[in-house]
C-alpha cells in the first residue's frame, strides 16, 4: 500500500492542537498518525514508519488486515454493545476458544489488562476469605508492573509510578525475581499467604523472563501450599513468544491468567482465563464489567485467534524473533554500553548500561517506532506479521542510532 498524499495539517501542528483540552499524562512525541497497513503506518504529512511498538504488544495481526476489518464491520452492523444481563453467543465461543488454548476451564471478560489484574487480585483475596484468612496475602515482584489503579499499583515494582498515590493497598509480599530462596524466605510459616503473581515476562519492568525452572518451582510450591498461581499474560501473551501464552515454554498451566492487548487486535479486551482452582471463587455479584464482553470486543478475539492460527503467526514470531535477536546480537556485538539482549519471539529488549530514552524520539524521526521501558530498555514489541525483511529494516535503522548514543554519552 502506497502512502496517502499528504494532509494540510502538520502531525506537530495537530498534537499541539490537541494537548490544551487534554489531561497531561502521557509525553507524546509530535506525531500524528493516519493510516496503517500491516507492520507500517503513515502520519498525517505522509511520513511513512516501521512500527516495532504494535501499539504496545497490541496490533497482533498488524494494521488494516483486511479479515479483521471486515469482521469489525460486519459485527458493527449487527451489535455492539448489549450488557451482561443477557447471553452473547460470541463471549461463550471466545471463552471456548481461550479454555482449548490454554487447559484452563472457565473466562471472564473485561476492558483492559488493568481491570483482567484487578480481577486476578479480587480472585486470590476471596479464595483466601473463603479459606477463612481474614488479611490474605499475595506475593509479587520486583520490577513488576500490573496496572495503575490502586490496587494493581500496589501490586507493581516501582516506586517512581506509585509515587504521590500512597497510602498503597495492603497484603503484598515482594520479592526479587527467579530467587526461590527469597520466595520462600519471604513467605515461611505465613499462613496468610493465598497467591504468587508474576507475569512471565515483565514488559514495562524491561522484558525480564522469567526462568522457566522457576515456573516450574513455583508451580510445584503452589500446589503443595495450596496457593493460586497467578500469571499475567497481558503483554507476553497471545502468541508473542510463540506459543499462545509465555508460561506454555515451561510446560505447567496458572491457576488464573490476565489476558488483554493482543487478544483483539487493537480493539480494548481483557480476559481473565481461571483453572479448576479459581473457576468457581466468584458467584453472580461478586465481580463485574459493563463493557466486557460486548459483541464487538469478542468478534474481535474470535476473528484475531482466527487469523492467528490460518497464517501461521506463532511460527513467525519464533523465526522473525530469533532472526531480529541474532541479528541485533551481530550488530551490537563489542558496543560499549551495551548489557543485554533477551526476550523471546517477538518481545525483545536491548539494555544499555545508561538511559536512553531520546531514541525513541531519534527512531522516529528516522522512520521507526519502538519504546523505552525501565529508562535503559530498548523494546520491540511488533505486530506477529512482522517479516525478515522488516526485521532486518529495524536492525539496520536502530544499531547505529544506538552506536551514536553510545559514542556521545561514552
Amino acid at each position: 500500500m502506497n502512502a496517502a498524499a499528504p494532509l494540510s495539517t502538520s502531525s506537530s501542528a495537530h498534537a499541539q492542537a490537541a494537548s490544551p483540552h487534554v489531561m497531561n499524562t502521557y509525553g507524546r512525541l509530535p506525531i500524528a498518525l493516519s493510516h496503517g497497513q500491516g507492520c507500517r503506518v503513515w502520519d498525517v504529512n505522509g511520513k511513512s514508519y516501521l512500527d516495532a511498538l504494535g501499539g504496545i504488544a497490541v496490533n497482533t495481526v498488524g494494521h488494516n488486515h483486511p479479515q479483521l476489518v471486515e469482521a469489525l464491520r460486519d459485527q458493527v452492523g449487527k451489535l455492539i454493545h448489549t450488557s451482561n444481563y443477557y447471553h452473547i453467543p460470541l463471549q461463550e465461543a471466545l471463552a471456548a476458544k481461550l479454555v482449548e488454548l490454554s487447559g484452563l476451564t472457565n473466562a471472564f471478560f473485561c476492558s483492559t489488562g488493568l481491570e483482567a489484574n484487578e480481577a486476578a487480585l479480587k480472585l486470590a483475596r476471596k479464595f483466601g476469605h473463603d479459606k477463612g484468612i481474614e488479611r490474605p496475602e499475595i506475593v509479587v515482584y520486583d520490577k513488576a508492573f500490573h496496572g495503575r489503579s490502586i490496587a494493581t499499583l500496589s501490586a507493581t515494582g516501582n516506586p517512581k509510578v506509585q509515587a504521590g498515590f500512597g497510602p498503597l493497598v495492603e497484603g503484598f509480599i515482594r520479592v526479587p525475581l527467579n530467587d526461590l530462596a527469597a520466595l520462600k524466605a519471604a513467605t515461611a510459616g505465613n499462613a496468610n499467604v493465598v497467591a504468587i503473581f508474576l507475569e512471565a515476562i515483565q514488559g514495562e519492568g524491561g522484558v525480564n523472563p522469567v526462568d522457566t525452572d522457576y515456573l516450574r518451582q513455583l508451580r510445584a510450591l503452589c500446589d503443595a501450599n495450596d496457593w493460586l498461581l497467578m500469571i499475567d499474560e497481558v503483554q507476553c501473551g497471545m502468541g508473542r513468544t510463540g506459543k499462545w501464552f509465555a508460561h506454555q515454554w515451561a510446560d505447567i498451566k496458572p491457576d488464573v491468567m490476565p489476558l488483554a492487548k493482543g487478544l483483539g487486535s487493537g480493539v480494548p479486551i481483557g480476559a481473565v482465563v481461571a483453572g479448576p482452582k479459581a473457576a468457581s471463587i466468584f458467584a453472580p455479584g461478586n465481580h463485574g464489567s459493563t463493557f466486557g464482553g460486548n459483541p464487538l470486543a469478542m468478534r474481535a478475539g474470535v476473528e484475531t485467534i482466527r487469523i492467528m492460527e490460518e497464517e501461521g503467526l506463532l511460527a513467525n514470531a519464533v523465526k522473525v524473533g530469533e532472526h531480529l535477536k541474532a541479528a541485533l546480537t551481530r550488530e551490537l556485538a563489542g558496543s560499549p554500553g551495551l548489557k543485554d539482549i533477551r526476550g523471546r519471539g517477538l518481545m525483545l529488549g536491548v539494555e544499555l548500561t545508561l538511559p536512553c530514552s531520546e531514541l525513541v524520539g531519534r527512531a522516529a524521526e528516522n522512520g521507526l517506532l519502538i519504546s523505552v521501558t525501565a529508562e535503559t530498555v530498548i523494546r520491540m514489541v511488533p505486530s506477529l506479521t512482522m517479516t525478515t525483511d522488516e526485521a532486518d529494516e529495524v536492525v539496520a535503522i536502530l544499531c547505529p542510532l544506538i552506536q551514536q548514543l553510545l559514542k556521545e554519552k561514552a
